[in-house]
């Protein structure tokens, strides 16, 4: 997969020119939905078949800080997925440089909260998951 390419804004920075810490898990969100757009299943189409995607946990490792202008390589990938919680890691860095290392961990809901069973109603979906595990 593509790694999702952003620049650090202007107004994601605090009074020291360092983006501030909460921006990162905005861009984790950003490079994950352009994950799911590369895997073929956006998530306007996961939310258009009733399924959401909410996240169950965060886990955040801050390495190096990132300031306006830099642009910031965010590298997507599944760490787990066992057809309840699918987790994601992310890589985010600034040429060789590691800024931060990420997970997140999410389940599958339909519109009332309750799970959604994806081997049963997206086995394509799960597929598609399945072969990125490790990549």
């Amino acid at each position: 997969m593509k790694p999702y390419t952003r620049t650090v804004q202007y107004y994601e920075t605090d009074m020291m020119g360092i983006a501030h810490h909460a921006n990162y898990i905005h861009w984790m969100e950003e490079a994950r939905i352009d994950f799911m757009a590369q895997l073929g299943y956006p998530y306007a189409r996961m939310e258009a078949e009733g399924v959401l995607s909410p996240v169950r946990a965060l886990s955040v490792q801050y390495k190096k800080p990132c300031t306006f202008g830099d642009t910031v390589a965010i590298a997507v990938g599944v760490e787990a997925f066992n057809g309840v919680v699918l987790t994601i890691r992310y890589a985010m860095k600034r040429g060789d440089d590691t800024l931060c290392e990420a997970q997140s961990e999410h389940v599958f809901t339909d519109r009332s909260g309750r799970l959604v069973r994806m081997r049963r109603d997206m086995p394509a979906f799960c597929a598609a998951i399945e072969r990125m595990i490790g990549q």
